[in-house]
């Protein structure tokens, strides 16, 4: 169940929030948070102003503007400006076979139940819908070879999204520190990541695996540019960041993108909600499965 934010009575507009290198007034947050739901569905209350303040502070100084006011008028007028600051808004914690029991799941009730179809032909789409720097899709990747380890040969594909292009272009390189690849387990790292020559300190997720994995760029909130059905759905711990109508309706498009039969994976401190309750089940811990349409 997502509780409702609990937000103090709305402040004089030119109230200062956080004090710092730049005036940041209750007006400067408001316009900022404005944007932010309107654009990626961001729901941000008074109370993450300091978080706010010193991400786009960044901003600020990388473009040598001197108030936040200037700043906006750049973001208003500015695309790319505009997608620098929701991409400096956005969270990006992620790290491999994060919430291990997802992928365990995966290769026993996805991959293997379907083996001996997608052997003979058969195809298998999965989607990381907020892939943040690939670790999410690089261990959806590795679980698949765990028990495909020809999956370039099969129709075997994963679309990994997310709406910071800065994120989507790690991902792409499959460049990780060694510290962050120790999460995979022995027998996988060994077999499908590589060392990097001249870096002792970084691996690379090897070709095996970058092979099966599509990186675009993609806004939740915008349209999306394919149909599926999707056979699993990751979308861990990002409807978090929205109001719980904004949740309802992410739910209801994702399940509309799963096949019959079809998983969708959450964040652990996630529930679905809304109409998309009537489409999909809890099948274990954050996970759910979309009902056929006899059972619908």
């Amino acid at each position: 169940m997502t509780l409702a934010v609990q937000r103090a009575p709305a402040r004089a507009a030119d109230a200062p929030l956080v004090t710092g290198e730049f005036a940041f007034a209750a007006a400067d947050f408001r316009a900022i948070a404005e944007i932010a739901k309107a654009e990626a569905g961001i729901d941000l209350p008074e109370s993450k102003a300091t978080l706010v303040y010193s991400r786009l502070a960044k901003r600020l100084r990388s473009l040598g503007l001197p108030n936040f006011t200037e700043y906006l008028d750049r973001v208003h007028g500015d695309d790319q400006e505009r997608g620098n600051m929701i991409a400096a808004l956005t969270t990006n914690v992620t790290r491999f076979f994060r919430e291990p029991h997802h992928f365990e799941y995966l290769k026993k009730n996805v991959l293997e139940p379907r083996a001996a179809h997608i052997r003979k032909g058969g195809r298998l789409r999965l989607w990381s819908s907020a892939c943040s720097t690939g670790q999410e899709p690089y261990s959806m990747a590795l679980t698949v070879l765990s028990v495909f380890p020809d999956a370039r040969q099969l129709d075997i594909r994963i679309l990994a999204t997310d709406l910071n292009p800065n994120v989507v272009a790690h991902g792409k390189r499959g460049l990780y520190r060694n510290e962050e690849v120790a999460e995979v387990p022995q027998a996988l790292r060994t077999k499908w990541l590589e060392p990097v020559a001249g870096d002792a300190d970084s691996m690379r997720v090897g070709e095996a695996a970058r092979a099966l994995v599509a990186f675009r760029e993609l806004n939740l909130m915008g349209n999306w540019p394919f149909k599926g059905p999707f056979d699993a759905i990751f979308c861990r711990n990002v409807a978090i960041y929205f109001d719980h109508e904004t949740q309802g309706k992410i739910w209801k498009r994702l399940a509309g993108l799963l096949a019959d039969g079809g998983d969708l994976y959450i964040g652990h401190s996630e529930r679905v909600s809304g109409s998309a309750m009537s489409i999909l089940t809890a099948n274990g811990v954050t996970s759910y499965r979309k009902k056929s349409d006899a059972q619908r």
